[in-house]
């Protein structure tokens, strides 16, 4: 299965929302970087930020919501966040796609 920026962010919004614990997360980017095939039109931003993910449970790293944010963005994506009552539930993850641009070019 080829890993692309879609597959990378949908991870990324799993995490956010709770769906993912670090753990999963990070032995995903791990499982990812030895045994995936990552799109070949955004390899190096999909590569730089599975290979950043992987490191997320040392604690020198971590990953922080800015962290997403600033992964997110270089996928192409943003995140946006929903307040809702306790008693509501949870919101469904939301990870959108930003406006086209060149994501081609390093």
């Amino acid at each position: 299965m080829v890993i692309t920026r879609q597959t990378v962010a949908n991870k990324i919004g799993a995490y956010l929302h709770h769906e993912l614990s670090l753990a999963r997360l990070v032995d995903w980017a791990e499982r990812a970087m030895m045994e995936g095939e990552l799109e070949g039109r955004h390899l190096e931003r999909i590569r730089d930020v599975i290979v950043r993910l992987g490191l997320a449970d040392v604690r020198a790293f971590g990953l922080t919501w800015n962290d997403c944010e600033e992964h997110l963005d270089r996928l192409g994506y943003s995140a946006r966040v929903e307040i809702v009552a306790a008693h509501a539930g949870s919101a469904p993850a939301v990870v959108r796609e930003k406006p086209e641009k060149d994501y081609g070019k390093e």
